[in-house]
C-alpha cells in the first residue's frame, strides 16, 4: 500500500511518500481503507519527537480518519465490509477498571492512533473494532475526517470536566485551531457566552459565523484587557487553553472568581509559570484534559448527525502532499481542519 511515513525525526522534509507493508489485523481488530484523515498537531509532535516518548520508526501519522471497511473478523455482527465509518482515535487496554468504567482516556496503557501506533496517513489501518463509529450519511469523507479527536477533545473539556451551561461565559483560545473552532460550537450548543481570540479579521470573522459572541486580535489587542471590559472587569467562567506557555498567564488572570481552566496542550510550550495567589484566592480549579472516552464520542457524533455540530474544513489535500499539509500547520495559516484526501 502507499503511506507517508518518516523513518527519523525532524521537518516535514522527512515525511516520505512511499510503499509501506499492509497491515494485518488481529482477532478483535478490523482493516479500514482510508478515504481521508485529517492533521493534529500531534502528528507534528511525533514526526518533530518529544523528551521521553518513543515513536516507532518508521511511523505513520495521522489520529482522525474516514473511511470503509475493508476486512473484520468472522464473529463480527455490527459493521460489515463496505461500511462508512469514523475511527475514535484514543486506544486503552480495554481491561482495567478505568476501561472498564468507560474512562478508557485514563488507562495507564492508553495511546492514541497515529501517535503511539501506526495510523490514517495510509491507504489503509487496522483498528479495534470497539473503535469503530458510523459515518453520518450526509457527511462527506472529508468532513467526517475533521470531526473525531477535535470534537471529542473540546466535548470532553467542556461538558464532561468544566460542566458548561448558560451561565457561563467561555474563552476560547486560537479559534483558527481544530479544538478551537469545536469549542466555540460545543459551548454555543450548551448555552454559554463565547469570547474567541484568533489572528487576523479573516480568522475572526469565521469564528464568529461558528457563533461566537465577541473575539479578540491576539495579534494586535490585549487579550486580558478586552476580556476584562466584555465582562465588566468580572472575568470569564471557563478557559479553553491548549496554547500553553505564551498565554497561560493571561488565562490564569482572566478567569472570574470560582473559574474552571480546562487544558489539553503546550503548542508553545509546557514551562508555564502560574501565580498560585491567583488560583487559591479566587477558588480557580485547572482541569487537565486528554482526549476522552468512547462513549463521549458517541454523544458527539450524535449531536453531529443531528447538524447542530459540524465540522470545520480548512482544505484537503491529496496524501502525497502531507509534507506541504503540515508546514501549513505549523506556519499556523489555517482555520479549522486541514484534511488529506486518500
Amino acid at each position: 500500500m502507499k503511506a507517508v511515513r518518516f523513518h527519523r525525526h525532524g521537518g516535514p522534509e522527512v515525511l516520505q511518500y512511499e510503499d509501506a507493508p499492509e497491515p494485518r489485523p488481529n482477532s478483535d481488530e478490523v482493516l479500514v481503507r482510508v478515504k481521508a484523515c485529517a492533521l493534529n498537531r500531534l502528528d507534528i509532535w511525533g514526526r518533530t519527537g518529544l523528551p521521553n516518548v518513543e515513536i516507532p520508526l518508521p511511523h505513520i501519522s495521522g489520529s482522525d480518519i474516514a473511511g470503509t471497511v475493508e476486512q473484520v473478523p468472522p464473529e463480527e455482527k455490527e459493521f460489515r465490509a463496505g461500511d462508512e465509518v469514523m475511527v475514535n482515535p484514543g486506544l486503552g487496554c480495554g481491561k482495567c477498571e478505568k476501561c472498564l468504567a468507560g474512562k478508557d482516556d485514563q488507562c495507564r496503557f492508553y495511546t492514541i492512533i497515529g501517535y503511539g501506533i501506526d495510523g490514517g496517513y495510509a491507504e489503509l489501518v487496522k483498528v479495534p473494532r470497539n473503535n469503530l463509529v458510523r459515518k453520518p450519511k450526509r457527511l462527506g469523507f472529508e468532513e467526517a475526517a475533521a470531526f473525531p479527536l477535535v470534537f471529542l477533545t473540546a466535548y470532553h473539556m467542556l461538558v464532561t470536566k468544566a460542566g458548561v451551561g448558560p451561565d457561563d461565559t467561555v474563552l476560547v483560545l486560537a479559534a483558527g485551531s481544530g479544538v478551537g473552532s469545536a469549542a466555540i460550537q460545543v459551548a454555543k450548543l450548551w448555552g454559554a457566552e463565547v469570547i474567541a481570540t484568533g489572528g487576523g479579521p479573516e480568522k475572526l470573522a469565521k469564528a464568529k459565523e461558528l457563533g461566537a459572541d465577541h473575539v479578540v486580535d491576539h495579534y494586535k489587542q490585549d487579550v486580558l484587557a478586552e476580556v476584562k471590559k466584555i465582562t465588566g472587569k468580572r472575568g470569564v467562567d471557563v478557559v479553553v487553553e491548549h496554547v500553553g506557555k505564551a498565554t497561560w498567564d493571561t488565562s490564569v488572570k482572566a478567569l472570574a472568581k470560582g473559574g474552571r481552566l480546562v487544558l489539553c496542550g503546550a503548542t508553545t510550550g509546557a514551562d508555564a509559570v502560574t501565580d498560585l495567589r491567583y488560583v487559591f484566592n479566587r477558588e480557580l480549579t485547572i482541569y487537565g484534559s486528554y482526549v476522552a472516552g468512547r462513549g463521549e464520542l458517541i454523544k458527539a457524533a450524535a449531536l453531529l448527525e443531528a447538524g447542530r455540530l459540524r465540522p470545520v474544513v480548512d482544505s484537503v489535500l491529496p496524501l502525497e502532499r502531507a509534507a506541504e499539509a503540515q508546514a501549513r500547520m505549523e506556519e499556523n495559516r489555517h482555520f479549522g481542519k486541514i484534511v488529506l484526501k486518500v
